[in-house]
C-alpha cells in the first residue's frame, strides 16, 4: 500500500487545475537576516551564538553594566506574513495579486523582483525587521510605525472602491496576515464587511479568507476578542480559515478561556474551531500539524529540520502550502502535508518550492532521504 505522501505526490503529477485567482494583503517588511556574534576569529571568520538561550545569558550577564554584540547581517530579503506568502503562492499556477505596505513613492527595491510573477500595489511604506536567528527560533525586532497608514481609506484612495470589489469578486483566495502589527486590521475587516459584502454576490463554491494572527500576545485582549469575534461573519460569503503556530494558538485558547498549556494540541485545535464557528482552524508547531476543516481533523508530523538555513518565514510558506491544498481540493490531511513539505523545503533551500520541486520533496520525505 502506498504512503499517503506517495499518493499525494503521485495526485499533483495528474491533477488539472484552472489557474487560481489570489489577493493577499497588507503588510510588508524590509527583512534583515542577522546571526549574533560570539567570538571573532579574525575579520572574515566568527562564531555565532547558537540559541537563544545563549542570547538569553549574554544579556543577563550585562544586567547592571553594559554590553556589545556584534550583529552580522546575512542577507536582506523580502519580509512580511503577506510578501513571503504571496511570493510562496506565485510559485504555483496562481495569478497572485498583493496590496500592502511595499514602499512610497516606489516599490523597495527587495520586493521588485516580485513583480515578475505578480501584480504589487503598494499603499505604504514598508517596516523593516532585523531578524536575530538562532538554531532553536529566532527574534525579531522590528521598526513598524509605518503600518499605521496601512487603513481601509488609503486603500480605497489608492485602488477605488470598484476595483477592491472586482478583486473579491474574483478572487478564489483572500488572505489578510500579520494582524498583530496591523494596528487598523481589524477596522480594515470592518470595513470591508459593512461596504464590500453586502456587494458581493455568493458563490456556489465559497472564496478561501485566510487569516494569521501572527503573535498576538501584544495586543490587548479586548481587541484579540473583537477581531476573532468578527470573522465569522465573513462565513457568509467565504470559508473562513484561521492559521496559528502552536504559541499562539494556546495563547488564544487561554485568552478566551478555552484551554490550558497543560491541554493537548487536538484539544486546543477542537476548542478553537468550536467557539470561532469558522470553516478552518490550522495549527503549525515545528514539527507537526493539524487542523479541523468542515468539522474534519487530520493531523501528522512533519519533515523537521535538523540544520534548517533560514527559518524566517517557514510558517507563512507553510499557510501558502496549506490553503493551495484546499484551493485544489485536497483533502485536510493532504493539504497539511502539502504546507509542510512547502515549510520543509523553505528551510533547507532558503526559497519557496515550485510544484515539481514539492512534488520531489514529498518523495524524498516518503523514501526518508531528507536530513
Amino acid at each position: 500500500m502506498l504512503s499517503m505522501k506517495k499518493e499525494l505526490a503521485i495526485k499533483l503529477e495528474t491533477l488539472k487545475h484552472k489557474q487560481k485567482q489570489i489577493l493577499i494583503g497588507f503588510d510588508g517588511f524590509v527583512d534583515e537576516i542577522i546571526h549574533a556574534v560570539d567570538k571573532r576569529m579574525d575579520s572574515e571568520n566568527f562564531t555565532r551564538i547558537e540559541t537563544m538561550l545563549q542570547f538569553a545569558k549574554r544579556i543577563e550577564k550585562a544586567a547592571g553594566y553594559s554590553t556589545n554584540i556584534e550583529l552580522f547581517p546575512t542577507i536582506e530579503k523580502i519580509g512580511g506574513n503577506g510578501p513571503i506568502m504571496a511570493h510562496a503562492l506565485s510559485k504555483q499556477h496562481a495569478k497572485v495579486t498583493y496590496i500592502g505596505a511595499l514602499g512610497e513613492p516606489h516599490i523597495h527595491l527587495v520586493f521588485q523582483p516580485m513583480a515578475k510573477h505578480l501584480e504589487l500595489i503598494s499603499i505604504a511604506q514598508a517596516a523593516h525587521t532585523d531578524a536575530l536567528e538562532f538554531v532553536d527560533g529566532k527574534l525579531m525586532l522590528g521598526k513598524m510605525s509605518c503600518l499605521n497608514d496601512v487603513t481601509y481609506e488609503k486603500m480605497i484612495q489608492t485602488l477605488g472602491e470598484q476595483k477592491l470589489l472586482k478583486m473579491l469578486h474574483e478572487t478564489d483566495l483572500f488572505a489578510t496576515v500579520n494582524w498583530s502589527m496591523l494596528p487598523h486590521m481589524t477596522d480594515i475587516w470592518q470595513s470591508l464587511y459593512e461596504n464590500i459584502l453586502p456587494k458581493l454576490s455568493i458563490k456556489p463554491i465559497k472564496p478561501i479568507f485566510f487569516v494569521d494572527l501572527a503573535d498576538p500576545e501584544k495586543r490587548e485582549h479586548h481587541e484579540i476578542k473583537r477581531a476573532l469575534d468578527l470573522l465569522k461573519s465573513f462565513e457568509s460569503h467565504f470559508h473562513v480559515v484561521l492559521g496559528l503556530n502552536q504559541k499562539e494558538a494556546y495563547d488564544v485558547a487561554h485568552l478566551l478561556s478555552l484551554a490550558t498549556k497543560d491541554d493537548t494540541l487536538k484539544h486546543v485545535n477542537q476548542v478553537l474551531y468550536t467557539y470561532l464557528e469558522i470553516y478552518a482552524v490550522v495549527i503549525h508547531p515545528v514539527d507537526q500539524s493539524c487542523a479541523i476543516v468542515d468539522g474534519t481533523f487530520a493531523h501528522d508530523m512533519g519533515p523537521l529540520a535538523k540544520n534548517p538555513k533560514l527559518t524566517t518565514g517557514a510558517g507563512d510558506n507553510f499557510n501558502a502550502g496549506f490553503v493551495y491544498g484546499l484551493l485544489l481540493g485536497l483533502t485536510p490531511h493532504e493539504s497539511l502535508l502539502l504546507g509542510m513539505s512547502t515549510s520543509g523545503f523553505y528551510v533547507r533551500e532558503t526559497k519557496s518550492p515550485t510544484m515539481v520541486e514539492l512534488i520531489d520533496f514529498l518523495n524524498r520525505w516518503d523514501a526518508q532521504q531528507l536530513d
